[in-house]
């Protein structure tokens, strides 16, 4: 392998080939439509792999030419270390890629239909327009979410007299402060939402 690297250095930096290749210098990329020659590149040649290594070499230079002929500029930047040294930093500005990569990985899957949406297609139930997640609170004189951090559905919250519900009066929760009814009644929804969640997924 030395030799073949000393071999490679002696080489000349300029390449000459019959038909000129084009370039990808977002994406590092050559694109050589030379004719390439069966024999050489044949299993049973003895030479195969030198042939291979001796194209790429050749591409890879010209497109190390093409890089180096963008513009270059040079910054002093801290190296990590204990000593702190500064060194100088060449810096490249590649152009944007010309040519679309594929996927990495392939596209998703379609999610299989909840049971609620089986049910509302079978039905013919259009799903309902989604209101939005902001209300108007008139004696704040602005938009606040309809829940979350201070959403609206805490607003008795922050209420120093709470009006009793009538549907609370006369039950064990008459002397509960209405206050922690809501926040009750918050968390016990929030878990409800979640079995439900959970089922959805099970069923799918």
């Amino acid at each position: 392998m030395s030799s073949a690297a000393d071999n490679y250095k002696s080489l000349p930096v300029t390449v000459e080939k019959p038909i000129p290749v084009t370039y990808d210098l977002g994406n590092l990329t050559v694109f050589d439509s030379n004719v390439l020659d069966k024999n050489e590149l044949d299993s049973s040649n003895a030479k195969r792999e030198e042939n291979l290594r001796n194209i790429t070499r050749d591409n890879v230079q010209l497109l190390i030419n093409q890089i180096l002929s963008l513009p270059i500029r040079n910054t002093t930047d801290s190296v990590g270390g204990s000593n702190s040294q500064s060194a100088t930093m060449t810096l490249v500005q590649l152009p944007d890629p010309s040519s679309e990569l594929p996927r990495e990985k392939p596209l998703p899957k379609p999610k299989a239909p909840t049971k609620w949406e089986q049910f509302a297609a079978k039905k013919g139930i259009r799903p309902k327009e989604r209101a939005g997640k902001m209300v108007y609170d008139e004696e704040a004189g602005e938009w606040v979410p309809k829940w979350g951090y201070k959403g609206a559905n805490k607003k008795l919250d922050d209420q120093w007299l709470v009006e009793v519900d009538d549907n609370v009066k006369n039950t064990e929760n008459e002397l509960i402060d209405p206050r922690t009814l809501s926040r009750a009644e918050r968390k016990k929804l929030v878990k409800k939402n979640e079995l439900q969640h959970k089922r959805n997924l099970r069923q799918r």
